[in-house]
């Protein structure tokens, strides 16, 4: 059977600690800006993967997480780890879409989100998302988002392509507060959340991946375009980054 894109994408990441940039100190720091965190008894983490930044949650808060992934070797890992930790009473992953969610409306205390919403737009996400909150329920999600108004031509292609583009930090707070949430606040993600946390674990992935499929145009193909990722953002990082925003539903 021939692999695609999506089978390469799930096999790379299914066996790291994380399948975007981020790390438990930022976990952590975005999860300090909360008020009454000990009253939160319901949390969605919105694409958690296999639960590296959901474990961190659970491990700062009381309540019950429900992690939502769209791919079942992603949430198997997920509760295994769960498991692992301890932590299976309070904290279940399921199987579905961040666009098409199966929840009650103003279900949630907290919706999570690292390194996803960009996939699908930073508006629609906060827009969808909102309904699923209770009053004064707060959401903290991370985009990359621009750093400079002006950017290289070769950089704003790359994510024009990738994800119909990004905002910058003031847009996406306009955004926000436009999607009915009080901005609580916005801090850039440090430079090795994104190369040491992510990019050097998945370049050790699929390098073992290019050995398994040695010859596969498809498999050379992805694994050149994460190379391209990787080298726009060692030559470009001063305009762009992963950036934390936290708000509270109105």
């Amino acid at each position: 059977m021939e692999i695609t894109i999506l089978d390469l994408i799930v096999e790379t990441h299914v066996g790291l600690e994380r399948q975007g940039p981020g790390s438990p100190e930022m976990t952590v720091k975005a999860l300090s800006f909360l008020d009454n965190i000990d009253k939160i008894s319901l949390v969605a983490d919105l694409a958690c993967g296999t639960g590296g930044q959901t474990m961190v949650l659970a491990q700062n808060i009381t309540g019950n997480i429900i992690g939502v992934d769209i791919c079942p070797d992603f949430i198997n890992v997920f509760n295994d780890n769960a498991k692992k930790s301890g932590l299976q009473e309070r904290v279940n992953g399921i199987v579905g879409s961040m666009e098409n969610l199966s929840f009650q409306k103003e279900e949630f205390d907290l919706i999570w989100s690292e390194g996803a919403i960009d996939a699908i737009g930073f508006e629609k996400g906060l827009t969808y998302w909102n309904g699923f909150l209770k009053k004064n329920g707060y959401i903290a999600v991370t985009c990359p988002s621009w750093f400079a108004d002006e950017r290289p031509a070769e950089l704003e292609k790359f994510w024009v392509d990738a994800v119909n583009g990004l905002g910058t930090i003031g847009d996406n707070i306009s955004i926000m507060q436009k999607a009915g949430y009080i901005f609580i606040a916005a801090f850039t993600l440090p430079e090795k959340c994104w190369t040491d946390n992510y990019f050097t674990p998945r370049g050790a992935a699929e390098k073992a991946l290019l050995e398994k499929y040695a010859g596969n145009k498809t498999v050379e193909a992805y694994i050149e375009n994460d190379k391209y990722e990787v080298e726009l953002y060692s030559k470009y990082k001063q305009y762009y980054g992963y950036v934390f925003y936290i708000g509270k539903k109105t």
